[in-house]
């Protein structure tokens, strides 16, 4: 695809498989094909790499944050569990945000918990909110361990962020799916990687090694939940997608 930004005669024109079309600038179109360039430009440039919250990397970007806080406060999870701890950033984001609204506790599951991240994580002000394990999140004796700190009749949200290959979240997907509460999500992260395959730090598997196909994958095995994004609780423009990095990822339970 071939994409041109003309300022001065305010058009967006896309040439794709021999068609071309030309946008308003100022259109919604035009702003949802610029903003899929950006987000692959600035995924390239480490863009999710310039941000902290409370003192600790989040590697996310903004808008995926401020979405899953507005499910966050909607859902009101007693536990959010979160495969992929890294420096902890996000560990962080959900305990000050279960801080504020006065309930809520974080488990956060990684393969390998480096020293200094989690001497820094359990040194934090919020870490009485936040249990750590370290293992990975498919091995039977962890996902054991993480079922039994979630208590009978707990509202559970499950965040995947770890390996993000088709299969290894497919093998989450099924072994934390039942934690899931009536109404609340298990989402698949970063799917986005379909989408930056070409890229220069890409890869040519990721266009079909992703979480947005395991999430795909399970949802069609498993009729309980739907991908559905979350619908925004304020909106007074014309859009309607997310500008994220988590596309496909919202699983929600139905029954």
């Amino acid at each position: 695809m071939k994409l041109t930004i003309d300022t001065e005669r305010k058009q967006v024109t896309i040439e794709q498989n021999g068609a071309t079309r030309t946008l308003e600038l100022y259109s919604r179109e035009a702003f949802e094909q610029i903003s899929h360039q950006w987000l692959k430009v600035g995924w390239n440039q480490k863009y999710p790499y310039t941000f902290s919250w409370m003192g600790r990397p989040i590697i996310q970007l903004p808008e995926d944050m401020i979405r899953v806080q507005e499910v966050v406060y909607r859902v009101k999870p007693d536990v959010i569990i979160e495969t992929g701890v890294a420096h902890g950033g996000s560990l962080i984001f959900y305990a000050s945000l279960f801080k504020a609204m006065g309930k809520g506790r974080v488990i956060g599951v990684d393969i390998e918990i480096r020293p200094h991240n989690r001497k820094a994580i359990e040194s934090h002000e919020l870490f009485p909110f936040i249990t750590l394990i370290e293992g990975s999140s498919i091995d039977r004796n962890v996902v054991a361990k993480v079922t039994s700190l979630v208590k009978p009749g707990e509202t559970v949200l499950v965040i995947l962020d770890s390996c993000h290959t088709r299969q290894h979240v497919l093998d989450e997907l099924e072994v934390y799916h039942n934690l899931v509460t009536v109404g609340s999500y298990i989402i698949a992260t970063d799917g986005s990687m379909k989408d930056l395959y070409d890229v220069p730090r890409g890869n040519p598997e990721w266009i079909h090694d992703n979480p947005t196909v395991a999430a795909l994958e399970f949802s069609k095995k498993h009729t309980e939940f739907v991908i559905e994004q979350p619908v925004w609780p304020f909106n007074e423009s014309q859009l309607t997608e997310n500008i994220t990095h988590w596309p496909g990822a919202w699983l929600r339970r139905l029954d």
